[in-house]
């Protein structure tokens, strides 16, 4: 029995808590990209370099804070300087929508032109993260670590194995669930969200029902690179912050939303969970788990290495594409 218990607790050390972490904040982007797609018809590949434009203006006022003694308790400091962070997301992206993808929309261009234009955004993006605060990491987490940690598990179960229950692990799950529960509240039942609703199923009948484009157009951007900058800052402390892997992250967060069903915020956070599963579950070792249940093992019993992680992703997308493109919850196809 005590084995048993040792090999749940080093699954959930390694595989089940951080999947449910890097789940929360796919679900967060995915979610981002869904609602673009569903409601102005377009896969804006410049998602994830909002992410990073979003964690790199809550960085900047994160040092600013700490420079002047402000914290925030056993909180991260981060939490303090996000409202200007998801600010500052939302002024770019309103303002790349003034002067660029709003052209596109009243020419009526077609699909292909605007995705190519959120390539070429992507870049600018980048690019300007880049110049501003460098292409290496940067680590901007304070406060308390742990809310448990293994030597404290290990003493008060008893068990060989340690459980360590990181900080930025709770506060992801909480802010996330916070998050997606007052979006869905806002889709639901607010009378913008039901004018988006409107807007994404057809867009003619919402204008001959008095629903003001502008006013939905502005709305989709400013929750879109709100949801982005949170999904990016909770990554950000969880991990670290690095511009390049930002822009890795634009392929599961398309995967989550995909796996789901593009267009289906239901189905983004459900195929944020399951992109970040599979990516967690098929990189790691488990030889220690199965020398819990008497096997002796001669390699690590990894099926695929880490390296291989984001390929995993890759392998999941164009599954879901030749198999089922609408996705679990039939979204839209692409």
């Amino acid at each position: 029995m005590t084995d048993f218990l040792n090999a749940i607790v080093l699954f959930a050390n390694f595989v089940f808590l951080p999947g449910v972490a890097y789940g929360a904040q796919l679900a967060l982007g995915a979610l981002g990209v869904t609602l673009v797609f569903g409601i102005l018809r377009f896969a804006n590949f410049a998602h994830g370099d909002l992410m990073a434009f979003g964690t790199m203006i809550t960085i900047l006022v994160t040092w600013w804070l700490q420079s002047m003694g402000i914290g925030f308790g056993p909180l991260p400091t981060a939490l303090l300087a996000l409202p200007i962070g998801i600010l500052g997301a939302i002024a770019l992206s309103l303002g790349t929508d003034r002067m660029i993808f709003r052209f596109y929309r009243v020419k009526r261009s077609a699909t292909i032109v605007i995705v190519m234009a959120s390539v070429g955004v992507m870049f600018i993006y980048n690019g300007i993260v880049r110049m501003i605060i460098g292409p290496n990491d940067q680590r901007f987490a304070d406060g308390e670590r742990f809310l448990i940690t293994v030597r404290e598990f290990r003493d008060l179960t008893g068990l060989d194995e340690g459980l360590a229950v990181r900080l930025p692990v709770v506060i992801t799950v909480v802010v996330a669930a916070i998050v997606v529960t007052a979006l869905f509240l806002f889709l639901q039942r607010s009378r913008t969200g039901k004018a988006m609703r409107a807007y994404s199923d057809n867009e003619d009948l919402a204008l001959l029902s008095g629903i003001n484009p502008d006013r939905v157009v502005a709305v989709t951007w400013i929750i879109a690179a709100s949801l982005a900058t949170i999904a990016g800052v909770l990554y950000g402390l969880d991990k670290s912050f690095r511009p390049f892997v930002y822009f890795q992250l634009l392929l599961p967060i398309f995967a989550a939303a995909i796996v789901g069903g593009i267009g289906q915020p239901i189905g983004a956070v459900a195929g944020g969970f399951i992109v970040a599963f599979s990516e967690v579950m098929l990189t790691y070792a488990y030889r220690r788990f199965f020398e819990y249940f008497g096997f002796e093992p001669d390699g690590l019993m990894q099926l695929l290495s880490t390296e291989y992680k984001f390929a995993i992703s890759f392998v999941i997308l164009v599954l879901v594409l030749l198999i089922r493109p609408t996705g679990i919850f039939k979204g839209r196809v692409l």
